[in-house]
């Protein structure tokens, strides 16, 4: 018997908080390595989200945003996390100000309590692989707070979620 599991990576995008902490449970019911490709379909509008494998305290997450998509000001309360970028490139900012453009092959370590915002350049669509650490596995491990230190959904109009619109284009 194999100690490798041979499951295909689907592309299945995550549209809210729920089913992003289903998969993550699903995956965490595995207990053998699993094998991923990053693969997803492009957004003309919004973004997607593809969990492609977790632990109890670990998950990898494609991520892919139309040019110009952006987030809010936010932080992680309960985990430590980072994004390499596969393709595009996007402007983070800072809490007091700070920019820093990160681009294809580049990355950032975004510590628990970090607050940061970012926007996707224009041109490309930006596709990023999101590596997050859960500090304590008892608690959410999406959990995210606002500048004002209050909740702050990830898939809420006060994150700038904006409706999706897939492209014909893929990522692969």
């Amino acid at each position: 018997m194999s100690t490798f599991d041979t499951i295909a990576q689907s592309s299945t995008i995550v549209r809210n908080t729920a089913e992003w902490l289903e998969a993550i449970t699903q995956f965490e019911k595995r207990t053998k390595p699993t094998f991923f490709h990053a693969r997803a379909q492009l957004p003309d509008q919004g973004r997607t989200n593809i969990v492609l494998g977790a632990t109890h305290t670990l998950s990898v997450v494609l991520k892919t945003y139309a040019s110009g998509g952006e987030n809010e000001l936010h932080a992680h309360t309960n985990e430590d996390h980072m994004f390499f970028i596969l393709q595009g490139s996007a402007t983070f900012r800072g809490p007091n100000g700070e920019i820093r453009i990160v681009s294809k092959n580049e990355g950032i370590v975004l510590p628990r309590g970090s607050f940061y915002s970012f926007v996707a350049d224009k041109g490309e669509a930006l596709v990023m692989l999101r590596v997050g650490a859960t500090i304590d596995g008892t608690s959410d491990p999406l959990a995210r707070v606002g500048i004002d230190e209050l909740p702050l959904d990830g898939f809420s109009e006060a994150n700038k979620e904006v409706p999706l619109v897939l492209s014909d284009a893929w990522f692969t």
